[in-house]
Order: structure tokens, then sequence, then C-alpha cells
């Protein structure tokens, strides 16, 4: 049963919260579409795709800076009533600095359970989107996807190379398929050329070369062409980088078992992708106790200064969180420990913060 207490700061806490993102979206898709703009009116881009993007960079944007601004508006609302010596009041009835903590806590529940359901099934749908109609209008000429050297396992026996895949024309260059049993390989398939055909999901293999490697002769056979079919699609060669963030929780991990069973090289940067959705609703919980700790106490600074303390140590959290998301991806990091280092260090600094903050 909630107390009066209890209702009343939970209300200021989602309150703020909501008008916190209410007002800043606007801002950032403003900024962002100044940005874009000319490119937008360069490539004559229809009004309905731009306000569909427009919405998915909302909530990717909204997924994006939930931390930072929940953090914010703690400190805001929680600031506001210790300057009106609301905190001080609460406390002097005999309420515990932890009983004061307990809205808090269940607003960060509720804040993160909202997170994990947007992170885990809306906000893949919208990151689709949102890098579909960037690569296609904002970013013309930059690839979103690897062309060159491709060279995937794409089950338990095959493994394929590509020097170069064109993906608007879908056609590769110096291909090559080699199958093996056990430790031994059995065949290799070679062509100059690999198209894929859209009409009947087939490829076609110019300059087609096969040899079957026998115990005591190897069998050649070549043809100038071959039309067949492979276990493969399109995707597997060439699978765009963000592929990761457009999945929902158990495509993700679906996608992920298949990829570590081929060997990707890819895995760290979509492990970071499936750990940081749930370390970043996980970090709603250790950014709210900070933000209590840093705004409870009234100081001569005001509000403006617990905001300036609190803008200092969310860029710092968000620093962190990018520069080891960065560091695992690109090395042999753990994505774990890349994911979860920044709740781990700013954990610590909440119980800091925290006994402090009850003396």
């Amino acid at each position: 049963m909630l107390s009066i207490l209890d209702r009343y700061i939970l209300k200021k806490y989602l309150g703020t919260f909501s008008l916190l993102l209410l007002l800043f979206i606007p801002i950032g898709i403003t900024v962002h579409l100044a940005e874009k703009i000319d490119k937008i009116l360069e490539n004559e881009v229809p009004l309905m795709e731009v306000l569909i993007y427009l919405y998915n960079f909302t909530i990717y944007f909204a997924n994006l800076l939930f931390p930072l601004f929940l953090f914010l508006s703690v400190i805001w609302f929680t600031s506001k009533l210790a300057n009106n010596t609301e905190v001080i009041a609460f406390l002097s009835s005999g309420v515990s600095y932890y009983r004061f903590l307990r809205p808090y806590i269940i607003g960060a529940t509720i804040v993160c359970i909202a997170a994990l359901v947007f992170s885990m099934y809306l906000a893949p749908k919208a990151s689709k989107g949102f890098n579909e109609f960037s690569y296609n209008y904002l970013k013309k000429g930059k690839q979103d996807r690897d062309q060159s050297n491709v060279y995937t396992q794409i089950n338990d026996n095959d493994y394929i190379y590509v020097s170069y895949f064109n993906v608007t024309d879908k056609i590769g260059s110096n291909f090559t398929l080699e199958h093996f049993e056990g430790n031994k390989m059995t065949y290799k398939i070679s062509a100059a050329q690999i198209k894929y055909n859209e009409k009947d999901s087939t490829y076609s293999l110019f300059h087609y070369n096969k040899r079957k490697i026998g115990e005591f002769d190897d069998v050649l056979e070549s043809k100038p062409k071959l039309d067949t079919v492979f276990s493969f699609d399109l995707e597997d060669l060439t699978p765009v980088t963000y592929i990761a963030e457009t999945l929902n929780f158990t495509e993700l991990n679906d996608f992920i078992k298949k990829e570590k069973a081929r060997g990707s090289s890819y895995i760290n940067r979509y492990e970071v992708v499936r750990y940081k959705r749930w370390s970043l609703p996980v970090s709603a919980y250790i950014l709210t106790i900070i933000a209590v700790a840093v705004s409870s106490v009234k100081r001569r600074g005001g509000m403006g200064l617990n905001l300036a303390i609190g803008i200092g140590i969310g860029m710092v959290f968000v620093f962190f969180d990018k520069i080891f998301g960065t560091m695992a991806e690109q090395s042999d990091f753990s994505p774990f420990v890349a994911t979860w280092f920044p709740n781990f260090i700013f954990g610590i600094l909440a119980i800091y913060l925290l006994r402090n903050a009850k003396r």
C-alpha cells in the first residue's frame, strides 16, 4: 500500500521524467532535421517517408538517452523538494532515509520494466527504419555492410569466401566454397564470379570449377556457367553492420547463436547490443540513487549547482558507456564486462554518495 509520501514523490518522479522527454525530444528532432534537411531536399525524399523517419528517430533517440533524461529529471524535482525544505520535513517526521528512497525505487522499477520492453521489441523496429533511411538518403556512397574479403562459415561443414560483393548488383568476385567432413576437405567449388538471381533465388557461377578430393586422385569439373542453389542467402554473405540493432529479443539470441556457430568475426559487436539491452534499463536504479543523493541536500548554489553536478556525472556515464562499448566491438575485450562496467563503477559511486547523504 502506497502512502501519501510515496504517491507524492512517485507522481513527481514519473511526471518530471515524462515532461523532460516531451521537452527534449522535439528539440532533438529539430536539431537533427536542421542538420539533415539539405540532403533530404536534395534527394527529394517523399514527405511520408520523412515523417516515418522522424518517428523512428524519436524512438531511437529516446531509447539511447533515456538514462540521462531520467537522471536529470530526478535531480530537478528532488532539488526543488530540497530547496522548499520538503526533504527536511519528511526526514524530521521520523521517516528514515531508506524509507524516503522507496518511491524512487518504485519509480525506477516502472521505468526499468518499460525500458526493457521498449529496447527488446519497439526500439529494434525503429532502429531498422532509422538506419535504412540514413543509408538510402543521407549516407549515399557509404556502405551499410562489409563488401570486401567476405569470409564466413555457413554451417558445420561449409565455408565461403568472396573477395568483393556488390550489394546493388548482387554480384561477387572470386567466389570459393570449401566443404569439410571432420578436418578433411572433400571438395572445393570456385568461380570467377557469382550472381544472385532474385527471381528464382538461385545463384549463377561463371567460370565454374569443382575439385572433388579423393583418397588417391582428385576429380575436376569445369563449366563456363552453372546455375545452382546454395543453402545460404544474401544476408549470410554480407549482413548489414547494424543488423543486431534491428532484431528483437528472441531474434537476436537466435542470430547470435547462429553467428557463433559460423565463427563470425563480429560476435562482440552483436553481444554488446544484446547486453546493453539489459544494462541500460538496470542503470535506472543506479542513476536514481545517485541523483537523490546529490540533490536531496540543500546547497548554497541551489538547483543550478545540483544540475551542473548531475550533468557532469551524466556525461561521464555516457562517455564510459560509449568508450567501453567501442572497445569491446573492436577488440577481444569481453562484451559483458564492457557493457556492465559503467553500472559497476557508478554503483560503487551510488553507495558512497548514499552513505554521505544519510549523514
